[in-house]
């Protein structure tokens, strides 16, 4: 069931200083230009590598989940990996049989496909993305 891994979420504080980290320490130059996402309470932009993408996250709104998360991680930190999954409907369905608490409902997310989120203390205290393979390139 599982797909390949689509990127590695990190929160930051303040996502200008994070691409221009990636710009300047490691000349990496594509990088999308952030976008407010508000059904998940975040901004976000994509730093595109060769074997995948880290996915930088800022709070967005008073009620963003990653401002939590800044709360306890002052400097920003990984907040949750991402796998690719064919169909998430059946993949939210498989992992609550299994045992696993998923936190939401299929939502939309940041590459404009559906994802449900995967509680870390059934994860090995990862948080896991899944996310329905795009149906075409983003």
């Amino acid at each position: 069931m599982l797909g390949p891994l689509n990127h590695v979420g990190v929160a930051v504080p303040d996502i200008q200083a994070a691409i221009t980290m990636y710009r300047d320490k490691f000349e990496v130059d594509d990088i999308t230009e952030p976008k407010a996402l508000p059904a998940q309470g975040v901004t976000f932009a994509f730093v595109n590598l060769p074997s995948g993408q880290v996915e930088l996250i800022e709070p967005y709104g008073e009620n963003s989940p990653i401002t939590k998360f800044l709360e306890k991680n002052p400097r920003g930190g990984q907040h949750h990996i991402c796998f690719e999954v064919e169909d998430i409907n059946q993949a939210s369905l498989t992992m609550a049989e299994r045992g696993v608490r998923v936190l939401n409902e299929p939502r939309l997310g940041a590459h404009g496909t559906m994802v449900v989120f995967l509680h870390p203390a059934d994860m090995g205290g990862v948080l896991i993305e899944l996310m329905e393979t795009p149906k075409e390139d983003h």
